[in-house]
């Protein structure tokens, strides 16, 4: 079972979802507290079920918040976000993918972690 890890950085408090392995599967942005810290952490657990838009093909169909978005960083690699119902980032991908399938991997790894995650702190 994936857990949240939540973390003091130098500018606030982040959390970062991490499968039963340990990898990071997403980190969050930055919070100023850690009540903030943890209402993300409930929201992505609420809107990890979302589907996908593919930004990455040439007219991709654009859904509605929740969703995750994939697409193409600078280096050519994928890349993911989860979006909540009013558009604010929760969760993006720590690294880049080399291929649009793992991208989709790790998509559904969050789907399958999040729920029944446990919030820890590091």
């Amino acid at each position: 079972m994936g857990k949240f890890v939540v973390k003091k950085t130098p500018t606030g408090i982040k959390f970062d979802l991490r499968a039963s392995n340990f990898q990071i599967l997403a980190t969050s942005e930055v919070y100023s507290s850690r009540k903030a810290c943890l209402g993300g952490i409930q929201s992505v657990k609420k809107n990890c079920g979302a589907p996908i838009e593919d930004q990455t093909l040439k007219k991709p169909e654009e859904l509605k918040n929740p969703k995750y978005e994939v697409y193409k960083d600078k280096a050519g690699e994928f890349r993911f976000r989860l979006r909540a119902p009013n558009g604010e980032n929760i969760v993006a991908a720590n690294d880049g993918y080399k291929t649009k399938a793992g991208c989709i991997k790790g998509i559904e790894s969050i789907k399958e972690n999040a729920p029944k995650a446990e919030t820890i702190d590091e």
